[in-house]
């Protein structure tokens, strides 16, 4: 691999060392997701369809009345909380990097981990994170549409795609939700599999996790583009593709973790 690990700073010489990465890196974790998702495909599309469920059941909730603007930002934040979706694939990607049995009876193991009490408080966050932007995305539909309630589906992407304040919506909001794609990414992408893989704080964590992100900025987008892409693509058939994405990136996500992270500095902490 063919990355260099970053110094913690003066001031923060205890901090977890996190390593640049290339391309090529984020390449060979996607690769190596997907040889982990191979491996145990039977058992992980069982426990992908659970997703799929509550995606459909999701969508069906908000598809009628005043809720209907609510639809896009609703099923696009989904994204939001993917991280804490994914917390059983870290662990399934830790058994099996250990060299342990794991299947989907494994999945929920998580929560017997020593960090269980920590991973909570960054999935507290998250939430936090995507109740803060259905909150939003609300305000900006209002301060473009008022309180117009939409009277069918046709008539709301009617009003979306053909005039001034649809188009207003749609790259104000996308440019919004950017924002808050970018924030999750940048507390999650190391910290939730290294709360798994080690008994750390919650800080520690979400610091590491800024660290290795702000040290990997071109890696780091181009990471979050794949996934969002990944995510469009396999929501796209109502939702069904995701039973095979949603294992696959966090598989990758995990060893993404294990590139970012300077693992041998936490050894001690982990088992």
């Amino acid at each position: 691999m063919s990355a260099t690990t970053v110094s913690a700073s003066p001031k923060s010489k205890s901090a977890t060392p996190v390593r640049r990465i290339t391309s090529a890196d984020a390449d060979a974790a996607l690769s190596e997701g997907w040889a982990d998702f191979m491996d145990m495909r039977g058992d992980l599309i069982f426990v992908g369809l659970i997703y799929v469920l509550v995606g459909v059941v999701a969508a069906t909730a908000v598809m009628g009345g005043a809720l209907l603007p609510l639809l896009f930002p609703i099923i696009a934040g989904v994204g939001l909380m993917g991280p804490v979706a994914a917390l059983g694939f870290y662990e399934m990607a830790r058994r099996r990097e250990s060299g342990l049995h794991s299947n989907w009876q494994h999945f929920l193991d998580v929560r017997k981990r020593p960090g269980a009490d920590e991973i909570a408080i960054v999935g507290a966050l998250l939430l936090g994170i995507f109740v803060a932007w259905v909150f939003v995305a609300s305000g900006l539909y209002v301060a473009l549409f008022g309180w117009w309630e939409p009277p069918s589906i046709g008539a709301f992407l009617s009003r979306v795609f053909t005039t001034p304040e649809g188009w207003a919506l749609i790259l104000i909001g996308n440019a919004i939700g950017l924002g808050f794609a970018a924030l999750v990414l940048g507390l999650s992408v190391v910290s939730m599999p290294m709360l798994v893989d080690c008994d750390i704080s919650a800080a520690e964590a979400v610091s590491t996790s800024w660290r290795a992100a702000r040290a990997n900025p071109g890696v780091m987008f181009r990471w979050g583009v794949t996934v969002a892409a990944l995510l469009v693509i396999g929501s796209i058939p109502l939702f069904v593709g995701l039973a095979a994405v949603l294992p696959w990136l966090g598989y990758a996500t995990w060893h993404l973790y294990t590139k970012l992270v300077d693992r041998s500095a936490i050894k001690s902490r982990r088992d």
